[in-house]
């Protein structure tokens, strides 16, 4: 299994109904390819990864993450003013869940950002706040796996019908999918496609 691949071999040739290994190189590549294409058009990268994130602050006590599900964060720097976790929620700090970063209370010492409330992402200076943390999928979502198995069983039927719209087969005129991915695969990926965090 290749780095980024969203389901493995033995998954594609079950699904496929495939038996045998001589297809096994070609299968491989399109396990990849499929990932790569799912990856692309979500815009993110579905495995779990650590990031470091510099961004200009919302002038709110909340600021979006760019990538998630987020589950972990290992430090947040506000202007080179380290800012230390919540201990429990309640106290002064940062705290986090899936998607967002939040202050609470004195996070940080107001004489660092004259005019700006200390439980606040400052707009000034810009890109001035830097979040390191992990996001992402422990595992491949069910779901998205299986919209990779379908891009890829539709691929490999392809290769008997390239290029053809339709073909006649005794008498009857049998239509091949032309698109990028079928409707139902679309549904799928866009619950996880990624949205610009404000």
């Amino acid at each position: 299994m290749a780095e980024g691949d969203l389901t493995v071999l033995a998954n594609a040739k079950q699904w496929l109904n495939v038996s045998t290994t001589n297809d096994d190189a070609l299968l491989t590549r399109l396990v990849s390819a499929a990932s790569q294409f799912v990856q692309t058009y979500l815009n993110r990268t579905i495995a779990s990864a650590a990031y470091v994130e510099n961004r200009t602050g919302s002038g709110s006590d909340t600021l979006a993450l760019a990538n998630y599900p987020c589950t972990a964060v290992s430090s947040l720097i506000i202007a080179t003013v380290p800012v230390s976790p919540s201990p429990d929620g309640l106290q002064a700090g940062y705290v986090f869940d899936d998607r967002f970063i939040y202050l609470i209370g004195n996070a940080y010492a107001a004489s660092a950002f004259p005019g700006t409330a200390p439980n606040r992402f400052p707009k000034w200076p810009p890109q001035g706040v830097q979040i390191s943390y992990t996001a992402g999928f422990a595992t491949t979502p069910l779901d998205i796996e299986q919209a990779v198995l379908e891009l890829i069983a539709l691929k490999y039927s392809d290769r008997q019908h390239m290029g053809q719209v339709s073909k006649s087969i005794q008498g009857e005129v049998v239509s091949f999918f032309m698109g990028d991915m079928p409707k139902g695969v679309q549904t799928i990926l866009n619950n996880y496609k990624k949205v610009i965090p404000v």
